[in-house]
């Protein structure tokens, strides 16, 4: 057996889901579940879940709704059970897609807009961190609506089509 192999078997214990994506990826899931696991105890739990959304600006979570988020997980939420979770959800999915449901993560409403000083911070702050004057000339190209909210969706749509969508 390739080390490679050996190292990716070893890294996911029984399951293979580790094996689901490429190194780069995990390591992206990783830095988003670090951002999550806000107690920084391993897991992702209800008060995690709460933190995250009031960092968004979300304030007024009901525990409803963070129930419900918690019971599409098969136990506590480490990491494995994180990678598992996303695998399931992005199976067969297109680019386009993939990409909105990463920006769905923090638009909990489905509306399509995010703040433009948040989208900022994130790029600078987490992943492959952009340069301020990366993220200046995104805005540049896809400049934020007169209430400094930046519509994802179509953004997202230029990314992988190449052009306005259609209203």
């Amino acid at each position: 057996m390739s080390p490679k192999k050996a190292k990716k078997r070893s890294e996911g214990g029984s399951s293979n889901v580790f094996s689901m994506f490429e190194q780069t990826q995990i390591q992206e899931f990783k830095e988003a579940f670090t951002i999550m696991d806000q107690n920084r105890d391993g897991f992702i739990d209800k008060d995690d879940l709460r933190d995250t959304f009031a960092a968004l600006g979300r304030l007024n979570v009901k525990n409803e709704e963070l129930d419900e988020m918690l019971k599409e997980a098969p136990g506590p939420i480490n990491f494995t059970v994180f990678l598992t979770m996303f695998g399931e959800k992005l199976k067969g999915a297109d680019p386009e897609e993939t990409i909105l449901n990463a920006f769905k993560v923090f638009d909990p409403e489905g509306i399509g807009l995010l703040k433009s000083e948040y989208i900022r911070e994130m790029l600078m702050t987490q992943a492959e961190r952009f340069t301020s004057e990366e993220v200046d000339q995104m805005f540049t190209a896809f400049p934020p609506d007169v209430t400094g909210n930046l519509n994802y969706k179509n953004l997202v749509h230029i990314i992988t089509h190449g052009e306005e969508k259609e209203e």
